[in-house]
């Protein structure tokens, strides 16, 4: 044989390896037994940091609005309706959050909306004392628009250290103190007898503040002697928040609210060391609440909510980023702050699982049943190519609805995204259950099925950058019969925005054959396509919910006996638990809810007065006020 035909077999039969390779099959296992869960609905979440018409969010599917916009809702006085915008010299500008919430109420009144508590100490107080930006640059940006220039400061043009004006400005013009009891407020503004009348239902999640692990470099006019010790922002959060429960019991404290990956582990530059060991900011964090309720019986934790920017050096890498969460094979390319974990720099630590190893100090530090949810307030993709965010946010939609995270609000937000949350908000069922994937880490398949699993939705995304994948897909624990269903696609985006409404969109439908409760199914490149499946009814779980109406308790005033009446069939453990005016907890009963009689719950030991019930199961997140009459 010639040598140069011997080698060109050699190239083709190499060739036609690796195409085989690529192109690898893919089975996916359904199994609706297994893991089943409540979606929570705040997932669909986003930042509205951005003008969108109200119609628009109504079809995509949007459910949670985190409306405090970041680092302007540090200083916000909501008595005065203005805010000091730290990244504009700190100028002070009108901010009206009540007429937002109105607003908002009035178009999306099935919508939760989340502001935030400010902790820093000091709010706006005057516009009259702002930098004059048209005057200097007709308000252009420039790389010194960071300078503290509001309160009479004078620029640095010098080009040397551009965010350190020559003169700063005077705080005690453009902000004023605001303690605790101001911050919080706002919710008997809002919600009290004299206030405006919002429905507080709606407003139950408030973020404690926004990143202040970074306060020494955004609200640098303020913490001029550099981040606070650990220590004492936990004494300014712990203080708000025993306040917030007070006034709001069923209120959900959302913190600590952390930047990305450096500070989730390190707290400025301070090594945390309690009675010889070392604490990462996060399980000092987690601690320090941990030890206030059990000390005063006032729950100051209920949503562990992060931030999240992750760094990926290529595309492929950010098509892996979701496993940052909970995968601890996955070695993080960004992988930083976690090096400080055990206190010093240990290099060989790169692996993040950063929501397993809170889930793992949150029940050592709490015990197991503490009911603390996760979150991720802010987030970005990485890349802005449509069907890269599309897929990756997409990813990241299935995966949390796996969870049980509570909400999901993206802060950077890239054409493609529309698309992912209109399919998983409109066409996702309420209960994820188990799918496991034999190429998990390229394609990867979301399973959703409704109360009484007679309608599964299977959402399979392709991570692959250059390649369809055949999949298999055998469902069991489901029975569905033989013939066509409808399947829904998002493939190939331009890079112009595609999603206009609900009936106006890139979804390609078509339909795939089931047979025998298999089908096959062939997915393109960065794709994501939704099989939807009707089935013979099995036995279900309720829903999660939020809404007051799903529990009835009686009497009310009691003596001795109160008796919870849950609009739910499912039969599981539940937990009970009253809180006095002052939002302590004065009783827990962990209990178990047969799916149909009343929950007797014995109060005998209660003096007179008025109090709060909360209910905790997988169905009902719900509070409740009665009185106590002796």
């Amino acid at each position: 044989m010639d040598l140069r035909k011997g080698i060109f077999l050699l190239w083709a039969m190499l060739s036609l390896l690796t195409f085989v390779s690529i192109a690898q099959d893919v089975t996916i296992s359904v199994d609706a037994n297994q893991n089943k869960r409540a979606v929570s609905p705040y997932i669909y979440g986003k930042n509205s940091n951005e003008a969108k018409p109200a119609q628009l969010y109504r079809d995509a599917g949007v459910r949670f609005s985190r409306m405090n916009q970041g680092n302007n809702a540090t200083k916000y006085n909501w008595r005065k309706k203005i805010t000091s915008h730290p990244d504009w010299y700190n100028n002070v500008y009108p901010n009206n959050w009540d007429t937002k919430s109105i607003e908002a109420t009035q178009s999306h009144p099935d919508m939760q909306i989340m502001w935030a508590f400010q902790l820093l100490g000091r709010v706006a107080s005057s516009t009259a004392h702002n930098f004059n930006d048209w005057a200097f640059n007709q308000s252009q940006w420039w790389e010194g628009h960071g300078q503290n220039l509001a309160g009479g400061g004078t620029p640095n043009t010098s080009g040397v250290n551009p965010s350190k004006a020559a003169v700063e400005g005077n705080i005690e013009l453009y902000t004023q103190e605001w303690p605790a009891d101001s911050t919080v407020g706002i919710l008997k503004y809002w919600f009290g007898s004299e206030g405006l009348g919002l429905n507080k239902e709606q407003f139950l999640y408030w973020s404690m503040d926004n990143e202040a692990d970074v306060w020494n470099g955004s609200h640098d006019d303020v913490m001029k002697d550099g981040l606070l010790p650990a220590s004492e922002f936990m004494d300014k959060y712990i203080e708000v928040a025993k306040k917030a429960r007070a006034l709001f019991p069923e209120i959900k404290i959302c913190g600590p609210v952390t930047t990305s990956e450096w500070q989730w582990f390190i707290w400025g530059e301070e090594s945390i060391w309690i009675d010889g060991k070392y604490y990462s900011w996060f399980e000092y964090f987690i601690k320090r609440c941990a030890d206030e309720e059990k000390e005063s019986g006032i729950r100051v934790l209920d949503v562990f909510d992060i931030h999240h920017y992750p760094y990926a050096p290529t595309n492929a890498d950010a098509l892996q980023n979701h496993r940052i969460f909970y995968d601890k094979n996955y070695v993080y390319p960004g992988a930083n702050g976690i090096k400080t974990i055990n206190g010093g720099w240990d290099n060989s630590q790169n692996k993040e699982f950063i929501f397993t190893r809170i889930e793992d100090w949150l029940d050592q530090h709490f015990g197991d049943g503490h009911g603390i949810t996760l979150a991720l307030s802010e987030w970005s993709p990485g890349p802005d190519e449509p069907n890269l965010a599309s897929v990756i946010y997409a990813t990241h939609l299935g995966m949390f609805a796996n969870h049980g995270i509570d909400f999901f609000t993206p802060w950077n937000w890239f054409t493609g995204m529309w698309e992912s949350l209109h399919l998983f908000s409109r066409y996702a069922k309420g209960f994820s259950v188990s799918s496991t994937s034999s190429l998990e880490n390229t394609v990867s398949a979301y399973t959703t099925v409704n109360e009484i699993s007679d309608s599964t939705t299977i959402i399979i995304v392709n991570r692959d950058q250059s390649a369809a994948r055949n999949v298999t897909v055998n469902l069991n624990g489901l029975a569905v019969v033989d013939g066509s269903y409808k399947t829904l696609q998002l493939a190939s985006l331009p890079s112009t925005e595609t999603f206009k409404s609900h009936t106006n969109n890139a979804l390609k439908e078509s339909s795939e054959a089931v047979s025998s409760n298999s089908f096959t199914i062939n997915v393109p490149k960065l794709s994501t396509t939704a099989v939807l499946l009707t089935s013979t009814p099995t036995t279900g779980v309720g829903k999660l919910q939020n809404k007051a109406d799903e529990i009835n308790i009686y009497p009310n005033p009691i003596e001795n006996e109160l008796y919870i009446s849950m609009g739910s069939s499912l039969a599981e453990p539940t937990q009970i638990t009253v809180f006095d005016q002052q939002g302590r907890r004065v009783k827990v009963v962990d209990t178990f809810y047969d799916g149909s009689s009343a929950v007797k719950v014995d109060l005998s030991s209660l003096q007179q007065g008025y109090y709060f019930l909360s209910v905790r199961n997988s169905q009902n997140i719900t509070t409740k006020s009665f009185a106590v009459k002796r």
